[in-house]
């Protein structure tokens, strides 16, 4: 009943301390399955993806004021995707991972927006885990390879001398804890994304795997700011 009403309360037009508050209170309880059984329905979960701003196509993410709701909002999605069956079916039936590659691409374009794209990364990392139809649909249809590797990419801020070969830049700063974060969980999903490629069949997907292999090499040979940071990063 308390994540009804919450959802009831973020389902109207409230103030953005409001929203933030329910969510995060949502978020706690989403970690317990139990609570999760009555609430996770196909209305619940889109009124969460309208607060993320994945039923947006169109619109560019422009006012700052609204980005801790869609962190937030986000954080349960990925809660209630990872201890809920349920969910994980209907993010099948929402297109969850097109939505999320949509605001994905929109996040490349935008300064202040690391927060976002970390979470989002880590939500298209569970559901390739958890669904191997979503896995098959990031890979076949939403060019997934391609988007989780321009994410990679652009959070490990790699530069080019030739088409298949990084810059090496001894002297560059550490990468900071969010850059880190996100490449973290781009990588995660890029293993889900390619573990059944085993045959490269054509020239673009030839391409995609050799740009990758490159960005790959850059990885390891960036440095975290924590030692422990770097070694999750290698």
């Amino acid at each position: 009943k308390l994540c009804e009403g919450i959802l009831n309360i973020l389902e109207k037009d409230t103030k953005t301390s409001c929203q933030v508050a329910c969510l995060e209170a949502l978020r706690i309880l989403s970690r317990d399955k139990k609570v999760l059984v009555p609430v996770t329905t196909k209305r619940n979960m889109q009124i969460l993806m309208k607060l993320a701003k994945l039923d947006t196509v169109e619109d560019p993410l422009e006012t700052v004021s609204e980005f801790p709701v869609i962190v937030e909002a986000l954080k349960c999605l990925c809660n209630i995707i990872f201890n809920s069956s349920v969910a994980q079916k209907l993010s099948l039936e929402l297109n969850l991972a097109a939505m999320l590659c949509n605001l994905l691409q929109k996040c490349q374009e935008r300064q202040l927006v690391d927060d976002i794209k970390c979470f989002d990364l880590r939500l298209l990392f569970l559901l390739s885990l958890l669904h191997t139809d979503i896995r098959s649909q990031l890979r076949q249809e939403l060019q997934g390879v391609q988007v989780l590797t321009q994410a990679l990419e652009s959070s490990l801020s790699v530069r080019w001398t030739e088409e298949y070969k990084a810059a090496e830049d001894r002297d560059r700063p550490p990468l900071s804890l969010q850059e880190t974060d996100c490449a973290i969980e781009a990588l995660k999903a890029l293993f889900n994304v390619t573990l059944d490629s085993w045959n490269v069949h054509s020239k673009n997907e030839s391409h995609q795997f050799r740009y990758m292999a490159a960005i790959l090499r850059h990885c390891l040979l960036t440095t975290g700011p924590t030692e422990e940071k770097t070694e999750e990063l290698h």
